[in-house]
């Protein structure tokens, strides 16, 4: 392999005994999937199946309504990082250091720290079973056209939004009076300006 800097490792346990252990990488913003692709490819062509074992974006589901539409999309927990099991070696740490992409490990000064046992459980757990969150796009005081149940067709103006409910309250006109209307963020869109 080309000659490259020795990494200083940290005098612990885990690393004279050659265990597996979890690493954070910094990576440009927006390319966390790219370098994962990167550092698989990267595993694969230099054979390092033995040393780097699984590489992770943290993510979690969200649901994002745009114009009455429900789209389900994959927002990355952590931007600008990636997890990856591996082994600390000179050879590990050039493969993962030298992807395109990453620029650093993290950690105290040239020593990759790794992550804790209970933080890389609470990570893969936080990705298994958070519950999917509603992101929305229209805010408190906007005006809103109901499309869909008995209310269809009227519009209003959006009074309370319930994130955790993933419900909305919209003042409506009624007879001259405004009335509040509770309804499923599926049954407004916003007014086009």
């Amino acid at each position: 392999m080309a000659e490259h800097e020795e990494i200083q490792q940290p005098e612990t346990p885990e690393s004279q005994n050659d265990e597996r252990h979890w690493y954070v990488i910094h990576t440009y913003s927006g390319y966390e999937n790219k370098v994962k692709q990167n550092l698989e490819h990267r595993i694969d062509s230099m054979e390092m199946h033995d040393q780097i074992f699984r590489v992770i974006v943290p993510t979690e589901e969200e649901i994002e309504i745009r114009n009455g539409q429900r789209r389900t999309v994959n927002k990355k927990i952590y931007p600008g990082y990636v997890l990856v099991q591996m082994r600390m070696t000179d050879d590990s740490w050039y493969v993962v250091r030298n992807t395109p992409g990453v620029t650093s490990f993290v950690g105290h000064g040239n020593r990759p720290t790794p992550l804790e046992d209970d933080e890389v459980k609470n990570i893969l757990k936080q990705m298994e079973e958070a519950p999917t969150k509603v992101r929305v796009t229209y805010q408190v005081g906007q005006s809103v056209k109901i499309v869909d149940g008995p209310f269809m067709d009227f519009e209003g103006v959006v009074d309370a939004i319930d994130q955790e409910k993933g419900r909305v309250r919209v003042l409506v006109s009624f007879f001259g009076r405004e009335a509040p209307v509770e309804l499923d963020f599926l049954q407004v869109t916003k007014l086009v300006d």
